[in-house]
């Protein structure tokens, strides 16, 4: 859910009482009454929460990336609420499972098996997905100092001054750059409320080459190394453009990456993994003649995140329905386009366009309404559909096709629109739209392209000649031939 205020911006710790109370007085009670908590209680879509508004980073905040030698491969491991990525960081190594974060810039882990603290989390503890970093177990484990350029990014700080002093720095040695003191702990808030607080943390990052067996070391890879979160028990492995991210650090900025997400089908599913690519063999896909390109647009106010525009959507055999101006283009503050976002669990789009969707699909639908599953859950459309002996067979349900510029269209496999609330029951299943609408007006994205209408999509993110490519394709077939599948 997006909310009233900006989202990803980092601020000093004398604020971070204040944040608190207003979070717990208004975000927690403003962004999650509408969902009554029930993602979970419905598909544990717990993370369906819109990563977004980071204020722009420092023109001074440039890191200097490693030099991208070969393509990297890292197999993805499907959630119900999105797709983990593990990270081997330190001496000796730790393996943590962190979300692929399309929308966001900062990579960070929890830190501290027993330290680690999630406020208003479910048993987090007992999660499989939950792993913790300890930098006290590894040896080449340091802390980032204030005078560095990604301190001043995650402090959103435009005087390059500004960390050293918060550390405690003498103004003569701040001005000379001679303060060798750790950059300050930072707190950085996502979109439905989450908050997490740490420090900046250097080790050793090992990833996989895109040749069997090859392993590449980035020292000094840089982290947030987190102790405690509101609402956030996860990491995250932030995917977007900012000096922060991990394709950045890696020297993949002028290059891109692609990624294969399996079906929901897949989720927790140990044997099979969802392909993720970074590097010129993403790229490459773009000139095989059957992916559709879009140009990526850049926004004046996030230019950090991926933005496409998108001029229209098919609904069944019907006409188009044309699409409102802030999801083609920016308004002239820099507002409107179409976010693709991994982070995001389910499409989000702008009102009265959602409420014309919704209208169109319910013109088309001829099976009953299964209203008390919408009361439960929040979701806007549900269907009770016939299930022989409790058997799922193939329904009805119009397709939903996506047109966005530079005339590609779209057409999302079967399963991303409609998805089934849980078992057949006296031969009837319930399926329930898994699209939502915008909530905060004008300001910000016009909409967001969510994980789950990507499934069994191709996705590449050519950033070298700044396009998107789009194509429908059987992911677990090329999980296969990537021998992501365990036998």
């Amino acid at each position: 859910m997006v909310p009233h205020q900006p989202s990803k911006a980092t601020i000093s710790l004398s604020f971070l009482i204040l944040l608190l109370e207003a979070i717990f007085s208004f975000t927690s009670t403003k962004c999650f009454e509408k969902q009554g908590g029930s993602h979970r209680l419905v598909l544990g879509l717990s993370r369906s929460q819109t990563h977004i508004f980071l204020p722009k980073a420092s023109a001074q905040s440039t890191k200097r990336p490693a030099a991208a030698t070969s393509d990297i491969s890292e197999p993805l491991r499907e959630a119900r609420d999105g797709y983990l990525v593990s990270l081997s960081i330190g001496t000796p190594q730790q393996v943590i499972q962190v979300y692929l974060d399309t929308g966001s810039d900062l990579t960070w882990a929890p830190c501290g098996n027993l330290s680690f603290e999630c406020i208003d989390c479910d048993d987090y503890r007992s999660s499989k997905l939950y792993t913790a970093f300890s930098p006290s177990l590894s040896s080449s484990s340091s802390r980032d100092t204030c005078t560095s350029l990604l301190c001043m990014d995650v402090h959103s700080s435009e005087n390059p001054y500004d960390p050293c002093i918060m550390a405690g720095c003498s103004l003569n040695s701040a001005l000379k750059g001679t303060c060798a003191r750790p950059c300050p702990s930072f707190a950085y808030t996502y979109g439905a409320g989450g908050l997490i607080v740490g420090t900046l943390t250097l080790d050793t990052l090992r990833v996989h080459g895109s040749s069997t067996g090859v392993i590449r070391e980035i020292p000094k890879f840089t982290f947030g190394c987190v102790s405690s979160t509101y609402h956030e028990p996860t990491g995250i492995a932030g995917f977007g453009k900012g000096p922060l991210s991990l394709p950045s650090q890696l020297g993949f900025l002028h290059k891109g990456f692609s990624h294969c997400f399996l079906a929901f089908k897949y989720a927790n599913n140990p044997n099979i993994s969802s392909p993720l690519v970074i590097g010129d063999t993403a790229i490459a896909l773009d000139d095989d003649g059957h992916m559709q390109l879009t140009p990526m647009l850049q926004s004046p106010m996030y230019p950090n995140y991926y933005y496409i525009g998108l001029e229209a959507m098919t609904i069944g055999n019907l006409s188009a329905l044309h699409v409102p101006q802030n999801l083609r283009e920016f308004d002239y503050e820099g507002n409107g386009g179409l976010l693709v976002d991994s982070g995001t669990t389910y499409t989000h789009l702008p009102e009265p366009f959602y409420s014309e969707l919704l209208s169109t699909l319910e013109l088309l639908i001829r099976y009953p309404r299964a209203t008390e599953h919408e009361q439960m859950t929040g979701f806007d459309l549900c269907y009770s559909i016939r299930a022989p002996n409790n058997t799922l067979v193939d329904d009805l349900l119009p397709s939903i096709t996506f047109h966005f510029l530079n005339n590609v269209s779209l057409v999302l496999p079967k399963g991303n629109n409609f998805y089934a609330m849980g078992a057949p029951s006296n031969s009837t299943v319930v399926k329930c739209l898994l699209y939502q609408s915008m909530d905060d007006g004008d300001y910000g994205p016009g909409g967001v392209f969510g994980s789950f209408q990507q499934q069994n999509v191709l996705v590449v993110y050519d950033l070298q000649k700044k396009r998107m490519g789009f194509q429908a394709t059987d992911c677990a077939s090329v999980a296969i031939a990537q021998g992501l599948q365990k036998h």
